[in-house]
């Protein structure tokens, strides 16, 4: 595990046993960053409101380039943000965050296919497969944006690629890949 995750992880640890928000979003750090932003990671969540990035790693101002859709699906957009924190900002640590009772997961093994939200929850069944648990297709789902990004940024051997999953209850971030 990389510095960087780990950093995250004890951030998170501090998050779980407070629940407290403990990033620096002071004006000193506003000011700090007035020139440009240069984020350790970035993390690719669902846009649930009770998923919520800078709290659940402690981050402040300038350190996390957070990038939501729902089901944390990834998509053309999404690869160009990633492309641009990657390259130009240099986050060399990538993380896809899942998290239990995700509605976009829920809405997918359901069948909820139409509309325009169909092409998130197709994306989402497609990375399941038959599984019907909604936890494991989840984590499927997850592991499915983990090795997209793998494949599109093969060529970044100094970025690494995580796939993780929040306990909306508890709190808890857990690497599952």
């Amino acid at each position: 595990m990389n510095e960087r995750i780990k950093k995250l992880l004890e951030g998170n640890e501090r998050y779980q046993k407070t629940g407290i928000f403990r990033g620096d979003v002071s004006a000193a750090k506003r000011a700090e960053n007035k020139d440009g932003q240069h984020p350790c990671a970035v993390v690719i969540t669902c846009s649930d409101s009770r998923v919520i990035p800078e709290a659940i790693f402690s981050a402040g101002i300038g350190e996390l380039f957070v990038i939501r859709t729902a089901g944390n699906v990834i998509g053309v957009h999404e690869f160009g943000s990633i492309e641009y924190a990657v390259e130009h900002l240099k986050a060399g640590t990538v993380i896809v965050l899942g998290h239990t009772g995700c509605g976009a997961v829920k809405a997918a093994l359901a069948g909820e296919f139409g509309g325009t939200v169909g092409v998130i929850t197709n994306r989402i069944k497609n990375a399941a497969g038959d599984e019907q648990d909604p936890e494991k297709a989840c984590a499927l789902n997850v592991k499915e944006g983990v090795e997209g990004i793998r494949r599109v940024f093969f060529h970044h051997e100094d970025v690494t690629v995580a796939g993780a999953i929040y306990d909306i209850l508890s709190g808890e971030v857990r690497i599952i890949c």
